[in-house]
């Protein structure tokens, strides 16, 4: 893949490396709670077309501050799944809530491994194909912002960052993306990491060994 366009040959792309991955989904238990979260391709711009000069992008928000539970926090847009709801079904809803952009069925392009947090979740990834001139509106209870990230910051080597803490014998990760001016950190930088390798690099990768910062095991 020689650049990261919002074109239907990355689509097309990207379905079939998701398509051929053999995805580990976990069966939930009562110390985790299944949620599901949405990676949300989009044009870079709210007014970028599909075809060959739009650059590619996925979005990614800041929790609002006076949310209860990791209040602030970069990720991805997503939550608990309800009792008889599907993953994919509760990831377009939560999408929908947070930032209002419903989408069909239609416009999820695969899955990628359940990620077991520190915090009493199973996530399910889920990744969507937006229409061109998708535009977020957060819900302020939810979002505080939300940042659209070019798919060529995620695809930089230098992106990954592999690191010890003494309190886990698993190595922790997380992302250095220049449009934040910052780090995201597990389990988004997992989930994250893991699109990365399997969708654009077409690289197998598995990531339920990364751990995450003491300060988001709570």
């Amino acid at each position: 893949m020689s650049a990261c366009l919002f074109s239907d040959e990355l689509r097309a792309l990207i379905a079939a490396r998701l398509a051929d991955f053999d995805v580990i989904r976990r069966a939930s238990t009562p110390d985790l709670k299944r949620a599901a979260v949405a990676i949300v391709l989009v044009p870079l711009h709210e007014t970028g077309t599909a075809g060959k000069t739009a650059e590619a992008a996925f979005l990614l928000t800041a929790r609002a501050m006076k949310l209860r539970a990791h209040a602030g926090q970069l990720a991805l847009p997503g939550g608990r799944v309800d009792p008889g709801e599907t993953i994919e079904r509760a990831a377009l809803r939560e999408l929908s809530e947070e930032l209002g952009i419903v989408l069909a069925p239609s416009a999820i392009v695969g899955r990628l491994d359940d990620y077991p947090t520190r915090s009493g979740y199973l996530i399910s990834p889920i990744v969507v194909w937006t229409p061109p001139g998708t535009i977020a509106t957060p819900n302020s209870a939810e979002v505080e912002t939300v940042y659209r990230i070019p798919l060529a910051e995620l695809r930089r080597p230098e992106a990954l960052e592999i690191f010890a803490i003494e309190e886990s014998d698993r190595p922790v990760i997380r992302l250095f993306l220049p449009t934040l001016a910052g780090r995201v950190n597990a389990p988004t930088a997992a989930l994250l990491y893991q699109f990365r390798e399997v969708a654009l690099e077409g690289r197998p990768a598995r990531v339920d060994h990364f751990d995450q910062p003491v300060w988001a095991w709570r």
